[in-house]
């Protein structure tokens, strides 16, 4: 498979725990990815939590200016929630049939 730069790559989906981790390096290295991801002008896709490594990786690229799209099952969508916390855009209607489209 040929490279892609970073200038035709648009979208990056990241997939992190929504836990902090065991190691503190694990924290600041999410808040650097999300940063990257947004200086690279790339849109970010993850898993639509507000917790843990998901939430420093979107809330960093969010602020930074990236566009950020969570996906959360509607069955989990009242687990999450942080009202104050800095959102993009949230699909929580997603059910297997669409995911098989993709």
């Amino acid at each position: 498979m040929a490279a892609t730069s970073s200038s035709q790559l648009k979208n990056i989906c990241v997939l992190s725990g929504f836990r902090y981790g065991k190691y503190k390096e694990f924290v600041q290295a999410a808040i650097d990815l999300g940063r990257a991801i947004a200086e690279r002008k790339l849109h970010l896709v993850y898993g639509g939590g507000d917790r843990g490594l998901s939430k420093l990786v979107s809330e960093a690229a969010f602020v930074q200016g990236s566009q950020v799209l969570g996906i959360i099952p509607k069955a989990l969508k009242p687990l999450r929630c942080l009202p104050d916390s800095p959102t993009g855009e949230e699909l929580s209607q997603v059910c297997k049939k669409e995911y098989l489209k993709c």
